[in-house]
Formats: C-alpha cells, structure tokens, sequence
C-alpha cells in the first residue's frame, strides 16, 4: 500500500479532543492532518438549530463545562467565555413539591433557611457543607494532576491526606466502597442523598451500590473539574468551545477534512486507508471511541464489551419559563441551575432496577437547565422573552428503547415526571417552529451511537476509569496509549477522558512533543 501523502500526526475524528491535539502539534511545527466522517467539527461538542424558522443555537448533545482546565484556555489562546451559575441547584421535594431545596452560591445563610424548611433540620445542610468542603479540598490536590504524567493510586492518596488526615476517611470510602454507603455515612436525608449522588449517575448505568464502584469514578469526575468543580455556560453555546479550538487548530496550521471516510488503519507503518486514497504519518491518533477504532484495526485495543450509555436528551424552546408549585422560588432561579426532578436516593435505585429490567422507569428521574437564563446570545433577537430548556433523564440505557413506541413512553413518562413538580404542564409552554410543530427534539443512546459513533450512546466513549495508574507499569505514562507504539488514544476513551475538557488531547499531544 502506498500513501499519497505523509504528515507527522493523523488524528481520527475532529471531536473537542481530536482538535485539541492538533492545535498543539500543529503549534510546535508538525504537519498534522485531521479527518472527520461528518461533515463538520466538534462531534459532541456542538450547537445546532433543530426548530425550522427559530434562530435558536442549541448545545444538542454536551452542554455545560467543568473539566477544561484554564492551562488549555490559556496555551491555545482560546476565546472562551465560561460564565459560573449562581443558583447551583434546585430540588423540590418528590413528596410535597411545594417545597424544595435552592442552592444559592452567592446566598449561604439562604441556602441554610432552604435546607431547614425542606429538612425540618439544622444538622442536613451543616453535614451538606462539610462534605462538599472536603471534596473541595480533594478536587483542590487532584484536579491539577490530568495533565501530568499518571500518578500511582498510592501516590495520590498521598497527595490527598497531605499531612493532614481530615479526608482520610472520605477518600477511602470514595475509592474503595459503592457510592451508596459513602452518601449513607454523610447524609440522613434521602433526597439530599440524591442530590449529591447524581453526579456519580450521569451518562453512567449503575446503582449507587454497584460493586465496580464506575458510580465512584464518574462522581469523581463531576466534583473535581477546575479544582472546584463548578459546572459553567459557554456563552454561545458548546460550538462556541468547538469553534474556538477549530480556530486554534486551523489557524496553527493544521489541515481538517471532514466528510472523510476511513476504511482502515496500520498503526504497525503510520498508514491510512481512505476510500479515496491513502494517507500515513509518524504517529497516529483516535479521538474516536476506542470500539469504533477496532472496526479499523486488525489488531483491537478495546476489552471492555459493556459500553452502554444510560440517557434521555430532551432539548425545548419555551414561550416562556413554566411556574412551580414551589411558591418560595422563583423559575429563574429554580432553572438557572440544575433542578432535579424525582431524583430521590430511593427513587434513582427504583428507576435503576427498572430499567435494568428493560423497562422504561415509571417515573423517570431527570435534571434540567435553562442555557438561556445564563447567556441569551443563542437566541436571535425576534426570540426574545423565550428560553430554551435541556432535560436530561437518568436511566435510560439502549435496551428500554427497543420496544416498539418505548421512545414516546420514556418521553411522555419524562415529561409527566417534570410536570409533577410543576403549577402547570410543560407542554402548555413550549414553542412551536414555522410549521406549527411543537419545538421538542429527543435523542436516545441509539441516536447517539448513530449520529456521533458513540457505542452503546455512552457519552463517555466506555466507562470512566480512575486518574491515576491502575497498575505499576502504567506509573508515569500518560493514560493514552495503546500496545501499538505508534496509535495513540486522544478521546474521551483514553484515561483521564470523558466531558468536555481536552484532557485527552493535549496529553497525547504532550507525551508525542515531550518524547521526540
């Protein structure tokens, strides 16, 4: 097989993190070629207008930042605007959803009175502060540590106690015992155990007492992002975040083709078939799905066979905000954060052996956000007054759409668990597009796998893994690489992936430029 044309790095798929690597080695002088099936860049990370005549841009499938540290902002001199949420999250109570739990960063004493007339008690929010002081201290020490060389677990626990012993005990839990029994030891409450335990359940199919502990590792990632783990707004939406590090890339001196089919690869020679020609180069990179790369390969890298998503994407455009049965709380307040709708520790556990069962849950736990109560500029100025709305469902792997009309039940169920918390239904205020259709668009794990070559719909590419080496021979390298010397894993596939961060990316990128 001869190659029509040889580059230092070939990246596979232009996602946030293919293009993260190429805005690097493209900055250091190497010629980079980077080829995307679809007929543009940014993979998840992307805005879209699926409403015909609405100029809304909405973030269809990512849609907030957390784990892009401000070292790749700053390197790649990227024009980003992140803008951090003041109300972090609200819940109204799945048994008297006239009340709720609001979380007002800006508002401590607030927070409490919301707290105690949720709880009836002072102790839920002191326990609540002191936990998420201390995963503070722990985002703090681990965060700054994905975009070095992979420490050792021990290593890190060390990193983490330091020379105080304080997070002795959280850590150990965290790491070593079923997120359920960590939210047990700290929390009384039941529905402020599923407040915090929501995080470990995003894009992630398990129990909270999963024995695999994957519910830990994604609660890990959720916490620790930007040492602080708050969860910002792009202002102008997720392709924005992609459009910026398409300009960095290009701009560098990379050449991005998309609409580029690849038919296979040899990782032993550099070189790649494409069904119009050959290219080859020194090194090679997947920010694909490490299960969509073995299609390509004769020799596989992936072991895991369970990739299963576990999402219900709901993306709206509103008339307006619906009112809440909670009179205390205003809607732009309750859906500028993250308002979370019978997401209970109970209910998550109900609605997980449910859909484990194949079944759609019967009443489906779910979060939701305004975008554009944080930035308006998605939205065309004949839009205003309107908002759109995100809704994310929890349990919904690609086994419970499979029955014929399971897509509308798991929407119809979604909704009726919205509404539940809601003085009036939802449907009374979405707004219709220039046909008359009602501005309502849905993505299951299969639309997923379909239109992002995501295995299983899962978000992550496979599930998470630890930040740190699992193994000694792992210890100093920098969790993207393969058995094959010259393919590295550049995605949210490789260690340290997942969520928008070009983590991945720029540590394939380092390890290539720090090496050669």
């Amino acid at each position: 097989m001869t190659a029509s044309a040889h580059f230092d790095d070939v990246i596979i798929g232009a996602g946030h993190n293919g293009l993260t690597a190429a805005a690097y080695l493209a900055g250091a002088g190497r010629s980079v070629l980077v080829l995307e099936k679809a007929d543009h860049v940014g993979g998840a990370a992307v805005s879209a207008m699926p409403f015909p005549g609405l100029p809304a841009r909405l973030s269809r499938y990512a849609y907030l930042v957390s784990l892009m540290p401000r070292e790749i902002i700053a390197d790649l001199g990227l024009d980003i605007e992140l803008v951090r949420r003041r109300y972090s999250s609200y819940t109204p109570l799945p048994h008297d959803p006239a009340t709720g739990i609001l979380v007002d960063t800006d508002d401590v004493e607030a927070t409490a009175e919301s707290f105690r007339r949720a709880t009836g008690s002072e102790s839920v929010f002191t326990a609540w502060q002191s936990f998420y002081g201390r995963m503070g201290t722990i985002a703090q020490r681990v965060f700054p540590t994905m975009l070095e060389p992979l420490r050792s677990a021990a290593e890190i626990h060390d990193l983490v106690i330091g020379t105080d012993s304080t997070e002795a005990e959280l850590w150990e839990t965290l790491t070593s015992s079923p997120l359920g029994v960590l939210l047990d030891q700290y929390f009384d409450d039941d529905v402020v155990r599923g407040i915090v335990a929501t995080d470990g359940l995003i894009g992630t199919f398990a129990d909270l007492d999963d024995p695999s502990l994957r519910q830990n590792i994604c609660f890990l990632y959720h916490l620790i992002g930007g040492g602080t783990g708050d969860w910002d707004v792009p202002v102008g939406g997720m392709g924005a975040v992609s459009g910026a590090l398409y300009q960095a890339a290009s701009s560098a001196g990379a050449e991005i083709r998309t609409g580029t089919t690849i038919l296979g690869i040899d990782p032993s020679d550099g070189t790649v078939e494409l069904s119009a020609g050959t290219v080859s180069a020194s090194m090679l990179y997947a920010a694909c799905a490490p299960q969509a790369l073995d299609d390509l390969l004769d020799d596989p890298i992936a072991t895991e066979t369970d990739t299963r998503g576990a999402q219900l994407k709901i993306n709206l455009v509103l008339e307006r905000l619906p009112q809440l049965r909670d009179a205390f709380v205003a809607p732009d307040a309750a859906f500028s954060g993250t308002l979370h709708v019978n997401e209970a520790a109970d209910q998550l556990s109900a609605a997980w052996r449910q859909a484990d069962r194949g079944q759609v849950p019967e009443l489906p736990p779910c979060e939701i956000y305004c975008h554009t109560l944080s930035d308006r500029s998605i939205l065309g100025p004949e839009l205003d007054g309107r908002h759109t709305l995100t809704l994310f469902g929890l349990h919904m792997p690609p086994e419970v759409f499979d029955a014929p009309g399971a897509v509308e039940h798991a929407v119809g169920a979604t909704l009726a668990s919205l509404n539940s918390v809601l003085a009036e239904p939802i449907q009374s205020v979405i707004a219709h597009d220039v046909a008359g259709d009602p501005c309502i668009e849905v993505k299951t794990p299969q639309d997923l796998e379909a239109d992002l070559g995501l295995p299983g719909g899962n978000i992550f590419h496979r599930s998470l893994q630890w930040p740190w080496a699992e193994t000694a021979d792992a210890v100093g390298t920098w969790g993207v690489e393969t058995h094959h010397p010259r393919l590295l894993l550049c995605g949210a596939g490789a260690r340290r992936g997942g969520g928008v961060s070009g983590i991945p990316g720029r540590n394939a990128a380092t390890k290539v430029l720090t090496e050669s």
